[in-house]
């Protein structure tokens, strides 16, 4: 495992909300101002999954970047469209993703599916995709719409890709590896690059906040899947074990696999063809094992430790050290 000790501050979540709470005003109020429709149906579907809350990673993180590398440390309302643009994309993969898993739980709320139906879900996932291009037009650069017309375009890739894995057993690590890029941190990078973009950062600059949030992706996705093994399911907003009913085989199971002995291996790849929930405690004990849970953490802190390196060099700032903190915090959280 990697040393993860650092000389350089990390700020705590609560310091970092507060770092960046007067930007994430702004965007709010504008995901509700540009959220509105004439479509009533719309508005209920779209009310109800921005109200859900949650942290707000994803925008947080394109204004923590722009305060970063923004001269004075100060960002404007390009930086505010651009994590708006972030948050609408990254809501309408939730309520894509929730019809396609048939999730009927989500951050502790019912999904939108399971309360409107499959179909509204799908057209509203639609309609913020739209709003998002809209609001992309509207910056008028053809450099930030590149970024996020090939975001997008690989956001719906891992989709496909991780359609493709379900109940499928010999779904590997570097196959797993291959779904997270596209599903999770192609989008964490996108959204750090352009709030350095945003500031008028130079390419290297830039560069180097897009490996940052890479990074940042994959241990914060990595970590994810450690808590459908071991959160509290209150605590974590749906139900545990979620990933295995739906036939998904993450990172703690892939390695109980690889390293269980072949009764064991061919119980498991049944359970995981299957999508058996119902078998949660033998996959737990595999997976105890083999010490695939401690695996994955190193996994996850791996990537946490090159978030942090990619940010060498950069001018040192209290934003600095809240991006530094938020990738201590992705793979410290317990929900």
């Amino acid at each position: 495992m990697a040393d993860h000790s650092s000389p350089l501050p990390h700020l705590p979540l609560p310091r970092i909300q507060a770092l960046a709470a007067t930007d994430m005003a702004s965007v709010d109020a504008l995901i509700r101002r540009r959220l509105a429709s004439d479509v009533v149906l719309i508005n209920q579907v779209a009310e109800h999954i921005v109200s859900a809350g949650g942290k707000r990673l994803r925008p947080m993180l394109v204004v923590l970047a722009g305060q970063a590398t923004a001269a004075g440390g100060r960002n404007g309302a390009d930086h505010h469209q651009l994590a708006a643009i972030i948050e609408f994309i990254h809501t309408s993969t939730l309520l894509h993703d929730d019809v396609v898993d048939e999730s009927d739980l989500r951050r502790g709320r019912s999904t939108a599916n399971a309360i409107w139906g499959n179909a509204a879900s799908v057209l509203v996932g639609d309609f913020l995709y739209s709003r998002s291009f809209q609001l992309m037009v509207e910056l008028d650069r053809m450099e930030v719409m590149q970024v996020l017309a090939d975001t997008t375009n690989r956001i719906a890739e891992g989709e496909v890709l991780q359609l493709l894995h379900v109940r499928n057993p010999d779904t590997d690590e570097a196959a797993y590896l291959r779904v997270i890029e596209r599903k999770t941190a192609v989008l964490f990078a996108a959204g750090t690059r352009l709030g350095a973009l945003a500031s008028g950062a130079d390419a290297a600059t830039q560069q180097a906040l897009y490996d940052y949030g890479m990074n940042l992706g994959y241990a914060f996705q990595i970590a994810d899947d450690v808590l459908d093994y071991t959160a509290d399911a209150a605590d974590l907003g749906k139900n545990l074990g979620d990933d295995l009913a739906e036939g998904k085989a993450t990172l703690p199971l892939i390695h109980a696999m690889a390293g269980s002995d072949a009764a064991t291996r061919e119980r498991l790849r049944a359970i995981v063809q299957d999508g058996d929930s119902s078998s949660m405690p033998e996959v737990l004990a595999a997976i105890h094992a083999t010490g695939g849970l401690d695996y994955s953490r190193r996994r996850a802190m791996d990537y946490a430790v090159a978030a942090e390196a990619a940010l060498a060099g950069l001018p040192e700032s209290e934003a600095m050290a809240a991006l530094r903190g938020l990738a201590r915090y992705a793979v410290e959280r317990t929900h």
